[in-house]
């Protein structure tokens, strides 16, 4: 009995050191310095974001951040490398939320489980309106005259998009379905490239970001409607394409993941000095400054749901137009 009382003892004191050690590592976190991988090449939104959140989360971290840019596949190539790296908390992977969302649907093969291999640690940062704008030459002054314009007009109006599986694809096949209307896609390596080939009058439309505002202001592209659930505080004369196709709605998101299995203390004071930084007036100001962006500060739980639901919503519209990337 004495010795069974013993080894108890032993074992349960044992069991106290562990976990006080493990209570103590987690709480130490970070040890070393953050990679922060993302999916673009420098300049795209995801990269201006990590670079600025960098900034401001390494002094409240105590450690340095640092950005390397691994672009390519659509976001495939960083997030297959951040999935497979340890999961400690030190290498996270900065996404646009076509990655995590429609690239699952639209790719034959995919490298990774994104709802598997990765967790969120945090949305960052959203964008609540595209606009649908069009090149000069087309006769429509109005997204009604649009509309119109394009059931009748032989052969179809071309629009020009980021990419196969972007959002300013989605947002125009979106408009597509609900309308009955017809374009032909046009996809271009990127969201710059696609708003030149409008400009250029090499397609008659395409969905552009709030960077576009001064060629709309300038004339050099014509304004017809906006994604979002609330009208554009830079065209607030714009309606929302959900006021004519009710339920219509595209809102976009940059978001940093993590490899699955990192400790949920490591997650949680991630979110902690993430929100800590997202709540800093210059962070929105240089938000802003990169294309109408806004600091995203939501729940884990509320953020997991919007995921989802997103997952869902695009994978029924990518099976409904039949696209699809061969790897």
């Amino acid at each position: 009995m004495r010795n069974s009382r013993r080894i108890e003892a032993v074992l349960l004191a044992a069991s106290l050191a562990l976990g006080g050690f493990l209570t103590t590592a987690h709480a130490q976190y970070p040890t070393k310095p953050v990679r922060l991988v993302v999916t673009v090449s420098p300049g795209g939104a995801p990269d201006t974001v990590s670079r600025v959140l960098g900034d401001k989360v390494s002094p409240l971290l105590g450690q340095p951040v640092v950005v390397e840019n691994r672009a390519g596949s659509n976001g495939n190539i960083a997030m297959e490398l951040v999935a497979r790296s340890e999961p400690d908390g030190h290498t996270l992977v900065v996404v646009a939320d076509s990655m995590i969302v429609i690239n699952p649907h639209m790719y034959a093969k995919m490298p990774i489980d994104v709802l598997k291999d990765l967790v969120p640690v945090s949305p960052v940062a959203q964008q609540s309106n595209f606009i649908l704008s069009v090149h000069p030459s087309v006769p429509v002054k109005t997204f009604q005259q649009f509309i119109e314009y394009t059931k009748k007009v032989n052969p179809p109006l071309a629009y020009s998009s980021a990419g196969n599986g972007s959002q300013h694809q989605m947002a125009m096949e979106m408009l597509k379905s609900r309308a009955g209307i017809k374009l032909v896609h046009v996809p271009y390596k990127g969201g710059a490239p696609a708003t030149k080939a409008a400009l250029a009058g090499e397609v008659s439309a395409t969905f552009s970001g709030a960077s576009s505002a001064p060629q709309i202001q300038a004339g050099k592209l014509r304004a017809l409607a906006v994604t979002g659930r609330q009208r554009s505080p830079l065209f607030p004369e714009l309606p929302m394409i959900g006021e004519f196709y009710p339920g219509y709605e595209l809102t976009t998101w940059i978001a940093i993941f993590a490899p699955a299995g990192v400790p949920e203390a490591a997650l949680s004071r991630l979110r902690a000095e993430i929100n800590k930084a997202l709540a800093v007036p210059e962070v929105a100001k240089r938000f802003n400054a990169a294309g109408g962006l806004e600091p995203f500060i939501t729940t884990p739980q509320q953020f997991s749901e919007r995921i989802r639901a997103d997952y869902d919503k695009y994978g029924k519209l990518v099976k409904l137009i039949g696209a699809k990337v061969d790897n």
